[in-house]
């Protein structure tokens, strides 16, 4: 296969993409493989790709191609999810624009407008993140309100209500006046909002004297049937058993004493609203008190509030303020911080209202999901969300399930008058009323349906079990489940994440997933959330365009540190798009050789080649002990700078022939071989500049991908090797930059002694790496001597000092100053170092090679402090 001149993606990302999903390389079956079983976060039916949609799918898709490469039977189940508030207002607003109205439309009638919008529009995300590479089953693509997912909702419903742990009771809910539902307590998002504190007289019945009521929400004051003060309040003892009249409308509601009433805020003094107040609710239960409802489901004033009917309630809140000052009512108004509750859909204030809901009984099922996580049975990463995770789930009260909409799961209960019948079926439901009222002669048309659907997360907490129809069949549930890993962000923890761990084991008995990893939020420089509105989101398709998948892939990653937020920039999209072009080149470069079998091998180009592999080894041990803990940006910057650095840079610079000379066969197929091996370990990553090189470097047969090829197993290491490769990149670079600094030619020869040593005796005594040190840095000879030579410019390379001859004086403040600063620098590191090593948590849970690599570093760190001491010593006796 050839390559084009320059690296273009889009003229073969396409092209891979097809070929992968032509060869089923994305579908799993069941075998006798190891499974790795990822389910997708299931994005709304109504989402476009978004750079959290990136990020997310981007870990997950690195995750699911490394287990291939590892050889197991990797299954990443994608779909949708309907998304009952979002969808049902963008299907009633597309109407609306065709000048049709919801209410003038049956139930059957809007849904089949819904599911022609669904059919329609509904995968647009999951084409998009093919565009990514994402390497999901899409033979499996499930949709939440398909036939298999439906069929386990309803299953779970009646189970829940069989069991006793789910009911339905008249409550106070949070009400979204705009999507007209009630919302959940995780879908009500709070923020400090500027309002104001109203502070208004209360006539006491009978009397001249009146109180001072302090309230946020003068416009419920015609629902209000109590004023309540604290019993411990000294102010109002002289009340008790008084009565006072509701402002503007005289309407007369008792003086009570409640513990709840907090005497430093306002006057002490409460206005009680049992019908919009969740508090006012409670103490109204306790005292018996009326509860009037003056606000409409849409949020406007309803009969019962007598003044400005059908006004909206914050328009309402400006007239009767205006009423209660123009009635020499209202004392004074002052601006005031609150927390104010918003619906996570649409934004739209929520206003507590009473309702007849569904409820599930949390704390019942809620102790397992803790003492699994709690017990790192389910592990989270990073840890921290632990404690954010017990905290709530501590505190967890029932979920509200019921939603007032039509696109969603119809609640499979049936009414007959006031009795409830919850089953599968309505024709269960009719044979469970035959017997309870002892009537054979019911029909299906005596039964009436509850007409909410259900909560959109009452699916979505049993998606890891119902991907696989868990409550049908066996097969596939018993292999792929429980799941390898959750990767998802860290603001659904409750929403999703909880719920899904409680619902595995109340019907699995078991954890949903092993691993739950938390992302990150994008952000822009300034820290700020990705959003439309702010004009900061990137289009995540034009950024495919621009850099390419993988630039994009690599942008992101680079500075996605674990469970971190990520600051993103396109310029780490166009440093990807160039790591591309570097690759591109490097393989030019290799396919451009000429190969003369007749050449002897180079002792150099053999020892290269051997610190090759035990370099790629060692880095290796690094990406997987990286991975292992999900620092998928630490593993990707050290596989990057393994790239360049040690193949691109020294690998291939040591074998190179010089210009227009020919090759041996040996250099050439070793290049290609280690170059086909950085294409396994970076195919995670970047998956489409791999398997296009991949193919350029050598023919393969049918079949023969780098995204099915095997992940380079772990082999030994040869620490004396590193050392002395790692001596001759160190003198090689500061031989360099001694030519820079004093201005000589690139490639006159210069004259190098080394300081005997260990050290450069090993190193003297490795003959290729001898000749790769003279190659590179331009050597006349290198030597080793036990003097302190004049007339050079010394440097230290591992621990052992080295000497430069140099035919001009030499600046010794310059040289003294250097040394310094490299004595300072070294302190620095070996204090970083000492300080790594003393932290107890990474001593015992870091990897045994990566800890001896640090004792190593603290060795080797000083050493060198002892010889820069001693040529500091040296240069200031000059």
């Amino acid at each position: 296969m050839q390559l084009s001149d320059s690296y273009n993606p889009s003229d073969f990302e396409e092209k891979w993409y097809a070929h992968w999903e032509n060869k089923g390389y994305f579908h799993s079956e069941p075998d006798e493989r190891e499974a790795f079983s990822v389910v997708i976060p299931p994005p709304n039916v109504t989402g476009v790709l978004h750079m959290g949609h990136m990020l997310n799918n981007t870990i997950q898709d690195i995750l699911v191609r490394k287990a291939r490469l590892d050889g197991k039977n990797a299954c990443w189940v994608p779909g949708t999810d309907h998304a009952s508030i979002a969808t049902e207002a963008k299907v009633v607003r597309l109407l609306r624009e065709k000048g049709i109205k919801k209410s003038d439309l049956t139930r059957e009638e809007f849904l089949a407008h819904a599911w022609e919008w669904k059919d329609k529009y509904g995968g647009i995300i999951l084409q998009q993140l093919k565009k990514l590479g994402a390497s999901a089953d899409w033979e499996r693509t499930a949709f939440t309100m398909d036939e298999v997912r439906s069929d386990g909702v309803t299953k779970v419903f009646v189970d829940l209500y069989n069991k006793g742990k789910l009911y339905r009771k008249l409550r106070m809910v949070n009400w979204d006046p705009e999507a007209k539902t009630v919302l959940s307590n995780e879908e009500v998002l709070y923020k400090d909002e500027h309002s104001k504190l109203y502070y208004i007289k209360y006539q006491i019945e009978d009397s001249d004297e009146y109180l001072e009521v302090a309230t946020k929400r003068p416009e419920t004051i015609m629902g209000d049937t109590a004023v309540a003060v604290n019993p411990k309040d000294e102010r109002y003892q002289h009340l008790k058993g008084k009565r006072v009249l509701v402002p503007l409308i005289g309407r007369s509601v008792p003086i009570i004493f409640d513990d709840y009433v907090d005497i430093e805020f306002g006057t002490g003094a409460l206005k009680v609203t049992p019908a919009h107040d969740p508090n006012d609710y409670e103490i109204g239960q306790r005292h018996d008190l009326e509860v009037i409802a003056t606000i409409n489901e849409d949020g406007t004033l309803n009969e019962k509030a007598q003044l400005h009917i059908g006004e909206d309630r914050f328009k309402a809140r400006k007239l009767v303020s205006k009423d209660l000052e123009e009635a020499g009512l209202m004392l004074k108004i002052e601006d005031y911080q609150s927390s104010i509750g918003r619906s996570e859909r649409t934004n739209a204030v929520v206003e507590p209202m009473l309702s007849l809901q569904w409820y599930v009984d949390m704390p019942s099922i809620a102790k397992p999901a803790l003492d699994a996580v709690m017990s790192d049975t389910v592990q989270f990463f990073p840890e921290k969300f632990k404690n954010t995770y017990r905290h709530w789930m501590e505190n967890i009260r029932d979920w509200c399930i019921s939603r007032q909409l039509w696109w969603g799961h119809r609640i499979p209960a049936w009414f007959y008058n006031d009795e409830v019948f919850v089953a599968e079926s309505v024709e269960e439901a009719l044979e469970q009323a035959k017997e309870k009222l002892n009537n054979p002669n019911l029909t299906l048309d005596d039964l009436k349906q509850d007409e909410d659907v259900l909560d959109t997360w009452f699916s979505s907490w049993l998606w890891p079990i119902t991907v696989f129809d868990g409550f049908n069949s066996k097969e596939e549930i018993d292999y792929y489940y429980p799941t390898s890993v959750l990767v998802t962000g860290w603001d659904i923890i409750f929403l999703w994440v909880a719920r899904m761990i409680m619902a595995g084991y109340e019907w699995k008995n078991e954890l949903p997933f092993k691993h739950v990893y938390f992302t990150g939020m994008v952000r822009d420089q300034k820290r700020r959330k990705m959003s439309k509105s702010l004009g900061n989101s990137p289009d995540a398709l034009k950024l495919i365009e621009e850099f390419g998948a993988d630039g994009v892939r690599f942008g992101m990653l680079s500075c996605s540190p674990a469970g971190g937020d990520l600051l993103f920039d396109d310029k780490l999209c166009l440093q990807g798009k160039n790591f591309c072009n570097k690759m591109w080149n490097a393989t030019k470069l290799i396919k451009g050789w000429e190969i003369d079998e007749s050449l002897t091998t180079p002792i150099g180009n053999f020892e290269a080649a051997q610190w090759f592999e035990s370099r790629k080894n060692q880095v290796l041990v690094e990406v997987q002990a990286n991975m292992s803990e999900y620092r998928l940006s630490e593993a990707l910057i050290t596989i990057y700078s393994f790239i360049w650095n040690d193949f691109f840079s020294s690998f291939l610079e040591y074998i190179k022939p010089e210009y227009q000379k020919p090759i041996d066969k040996y250099s050439v197929e070793k290049a290609i071989s280690f170059y086909s091996e950085i294409c396994t370990i970076l195919h995670p990553f970047m998956p489409f500049i791999t398997e296009e090189l991949w193919h350029v470097l050598q023919e393969r047969k049918e079949g023969e991908d780098c995204m099915m090829s095997r992940y380079p197993k772990v082999g030994d290491m040869d620490q004396s090797l590193l050392a002395d490769f790692d001596m001759l990149k160190d003198a090689t670079a500061k031989i360099r930059d001694v030519r820079n600094k004093n201005q000589l030619k690139p490639k006159d020869p210069l004259k190098v002694q080394a300081k005997e040593s260990d050290e450069t005796l090993k190193f003297l005594e490795r003959r290729g790496a001898v000749d790769l040190l003279k190659k590179m840095a331009f050597l006349e000879s290198f030597e080793l001597t036990n003097d302190d030579p004049e007339d050079t410019v010394s440097f230290i390379s591992g621990k052992s000092a080295f000497h430069v001859f140099v035919e001009k004086e030499i600046n010794i403040e310059e040289e003294l100053e250097k040394a310094k600063a490299d004595l300072k620098h070294q302190e620095g590191f070996v204090t970083g170092v000492e300080k790594k090593l003393s932290n107890e948590r990474f001593v015992n849970n870091a990897p045994a090679a990566v800890v001896e690599k640090e004792h190593k570093k603290l060795a080797d760190g000083k050493a060198r402090i002892e010889q820069l001491k001693t040529l500091i010593a040296k240069l200031s006796n000059l």
